[in-house]
């Protein structure tokens, strides 16, 4: 049987295995919604292995059945020194059409909310919150899945109005449960773990977590010693890229230049620092 490409996102490439899907984690990078024409080397593998890592550690069922590659026949066109490291056998699922975001900081677009309204996705906070402030309980905010370009920010009673209320507080309440538990092991390991979102899918009538977990795509990790309110973070993801695309005359609405070899050194040598601050191993491909 022939594995096919059913679908292409900004980062990952999914192949139909028949029984299961393969999940393949490219080193395409995206900024301002846009594939930028630049890889970072080893950044799949970077994302994979963090994911990985957070599939064995958290006490929640997982889409993940392996992450050997030989026991398949390969899709067209990879090879398996290319897919070693940034490929997953993963369970077929149902998604929920919900992005899971939990969020423990007031930062980004929840800052930008905040000045605006006092709330954040609806929800009321103190007056006098500065940028950056760590909240008394992380907050939930839900949004809509979007194939490209941002996903919408809805209040949970929206939420309910689409998944239902059973399942829409299931996933809150395990949501923030993960959230909870993997800030409280990051903090260990010198990070903050500002805010993160999650992706469930149906299995077999239950609901288990998909996609990717917990990695500097889809979280914002800060560096613990360096943390100080009032202020933008440094962070362990794609700052290096976002910054120097803001220094370049690109207006975001046409196709974006190509990256320069010392942002892109920055910018891989960042994401492996948050792999191996986080599972205290050495990267194999350093």
């Amino acid at each position: 049987m022939t594995s096919t490409l059913v679908r292409q996102g900004k980062v990952r490439d999914v192949y139909d295995l028949g029984n299961h899907f393969l999940m393949v984690a490219t080193d395409r990078i995206s900024a301002f919604d846009w594939v930028l024409p630049t890889a970072i080397p080893d950044k799949g593998r970077v994302l994979n292995l963090i994911s990985q890592f957070w599939f064995d550690s958290l006490p929640v069922e997982n889409h993940v059945v392996s992450t050997d590659v030989s026991s398949i026949e390969l899709p067209d066109g990879l090879d398996a020194p290319w897919l070693e490291g940034r490929s997953m056998i993963v369970k077929k699922c149902e998604v929920v059409p919900i992005e899971c975001v939990v969020r423990g900081y007031l930062v980004g677009s929840g800052w930008k909310d905040y000045q605006a309204t006092g709330a954040v996705c609806g929800i009321e906070l103190p007056d006098g919150l500065p940028n950056c402030a760590e909240f008394p309980q992380p907050i939930f905010t839900p949004a809509t899945k979007a194939e490209s370009g941002h996903d919408e920010n809805i209040s949970f009673e929206q939420m309910v109005d689409v998944v239902g209320e059973d399942v829409a507080t299931t996933l809150r309440d395990q949501s923030i449960d993960i959230y909870s538990r993997a800030r409280d092991y990051a903090r260990q390991q010198g990070l903050i773990l500002a805010d993160t979102k999650f992706e469930w899918g149906w299995h077999d009538g239950r609901l288990i977590l998909i996609d990717e977990v917990l990695t500097p795509d889809s979280s914002r990790y800060w560096p613990a010693d360096q943390y100080e309110p009032g202020r933008n973070q440094p962070s362990f993801d794609k700052q290096f890229v976002r910054e120097y695309l803001e220094t370049t005359n690109w207006d975001k609405n046409s196709p974006p230049p190509a990256l320069p070899d010392e942002i892109v050194d920055n910018t891989r040598r960042k994401y492996i620092e948050a792999f191996e601050m986080l599972t205290k191993q050495k990267f194999p491909w350093a």
